[in-house]
């Protein structure tokens, strides 16, 4: 695919790397025409690293990501387009009339610490719908055997359909990862279906969540936070969140960014 590019680069005016790996980084000096770098994903190894802090040395302003905070995983964190995600939200429908559950979305794995969202309901009494593929059996199984009164139910790993119209029901999502989220596509998908977010402070989506607006971020892996965070998401608007859905996270606002971005490397490229 990269020979491909060279030999016809001379036709475009950027080239627009989303691959996260140490090739597409390597073979950037190469080309003459410029090349944009999306990253995905926060610092994986000390070799990517490496050459990719030696690319953005020599090619400034060419690597865009979701946040800061994955930004700040990389040694030139600050140095890079932060540029968030988006949705389709013609496929989001907003609902002002939810029922008593709470929702949780994601991987079932460790670094996802659903365990806490699952601790968090369990206190409360609260509901907990369950959407998402189970990526680690023992892991979910553990979790059902520690917790096995909770008010919680597993829905299966949903298609967009089904899932909107699951999340909108829903009076809040819960989200909770040990791990630093690039960004957190979830929490979006919440808000534009006007459904506020409880989440760790951490990552991507503590620069999502407007704290007392949108959601409430709290401190992160502290089941207690979370638990009287549940208890004040009563006064959150839902329109709120659809509001900020719209104005931050559609495709056309997206689009607009990406765009902003091509043109900076384009000009200094020239």
């Amino acid at each position: 695919m990269w020979s491909y590019a060279r030999q016809v680069q001379q036709q475009y005016d950027l080239i627009v790397n989303f691959a996260f790996d140490w090739l597409p980084f390597y073979l950037t000096p190469f080309f003459t025409t410029p090349i944009a770098h999306f990253i995905s994903m926060g610092s994986m190894t000390d070799e990517s690293d490496r050459i990719m802090t030696q690319i953005i040395d020599r090619y400034p302003g060419t690597f865009g990501v979701y946040t800061q905070a994955q930004a700040d995983t990389f040694p030139f964190g600050d140095r890079c387009e932060i540029l968030g995600s988006a949705i389709d939200l013609a496929l989001y429908q907003f609902n002002n009339d939810p029922d008593e559950s709470f929702a949780w979305l994601g991987r079932i794995a460790p670094e996802k610490a659903l365990e806490d969202a699952v601790e968090a309901v369990n206190r409360t009494r609260t509901p907990l719908k369950i959407m998402g593929r189970i990526q680690d059996e023992d892991y979910w199984n553990k979790i059902l055997l520690d917790f096995p009164d909770a008010p919680i139910e597993y829905l299966g790993f949903l298609d967009t359909k089904q899932l909107q119209q699951e999340l909108g029901k829903c009076r809040a999502l819960l989200m909770t990862p040990r791990w630093i989220e690039a960004f957190g596509n979830v929490a979006i998908e919440a808000l534009a279906c006007g459904v506020p977010i409880v989440a760790y402070r951490r990552g991507g989506p503590s620069e999502i969540v407007r704290d007392g607006q949108t959601g409430f971020l709290v401190q992160p892996d502290n089941v207690s936070e979370l638990v009287r965070a549940i208890a004040k998401i009563p006064i959150i608007d839902r329109h709120t969140c659809r509001q900020q859905a719209e104005a931050e996270y559609s495709l056309t606002a997206l689009g607009d960014r990406f765009e902003a971005w091509f043109t900076k490397i384009i000009n200094n490229h020239k």
